[in-house]
């Protein structure tokens, strides 16, 4: 098959590597929800071959996300599974959670089963770092972001750019504590938190 191709993956990748190399030196497990086209996965795998990158996402993405994962033919990157949000979680255990441009496609309440799930499989210590746009203290930080925001509202009205300190709640409610809030280029952020405890 053709493989999927989203520009902004292109655009961001080496921004967000940045943060992931600083933080996920010591680390040898990483879950990704939403791996979308796969491209994030093929990139940060590579960069950081001591790691074995276990891609997810929902059904209907697994063929897109296999076919640049095949292609690639990385010894740390084991097939995607399927992974909605809603639905059961792996039992396994990892060390970081990463997830890019997800929690602003998503409705609240599976934001909330995101977190939740999270709060399964991160192991004690473990990071998750999240990549996307943000509100804060219920401001959007800049008018393209505005502008994004209408235009997921117009695709889906159970969509838009969180707040963070809605999502940091959610995170210290699974025992995370905010490491870094890293600004990123076209106006989003990358998010890092610490799990000290589990719950």
């Amino acid at each position: 098959m053709t493989k999927p191709f989203a520009p902004s993956c292109e655009r961001n990748r080496d921004p967000i590597l940045s943060v992931l190399q600083r933080h996920l030196a010591d680390t040898r497990r990483v879950l990704e929800i939403g791996s979308g086209t796969g491209q994030h996965a093929v990139h940060f795998a590579a960069a950081m071959p001591w790691l074995a990158w276990q891609g997810s996402d929902r059904a209907e993405n697994l063929a897109g996300i296999g076919a640049w994962l095949d292609d690639a033919a990385l010894p740390n990157t084991p097939p995607a599974f399927e992974l909605d949000v809603d639905g059961p979680w792996p039992d396994a255990g990892f060390d970081a959670v990463f997830t890019a441009n997800s929690l602003h496609i998503m409705g609240w309440p599976q934001v909330e089963a995101f977190f939740a799930g999270v709060g399964k499989v991160l192991e004690a210590n473990g990071l998750l770092i999240v990549y996307g746009p943000f509100n804060y203290v219920g401001e959007f930080t800049s008018d393209s972001n505005r502008a994004f925001e209408q235009w997921l509202k117009d695709r889906d009205p159970a969509s838009g750019i969180r707040d963070f300190e809605a999502i940091d709640a959610l995170a210290r409610r699974i025992g995370l504590s905010l490491v870094e809030d890293n600004p990123m280029p076209a106006n989003n952020r990358c998010l890092v938190w610490r799990r000290r405890r589990f719950l």
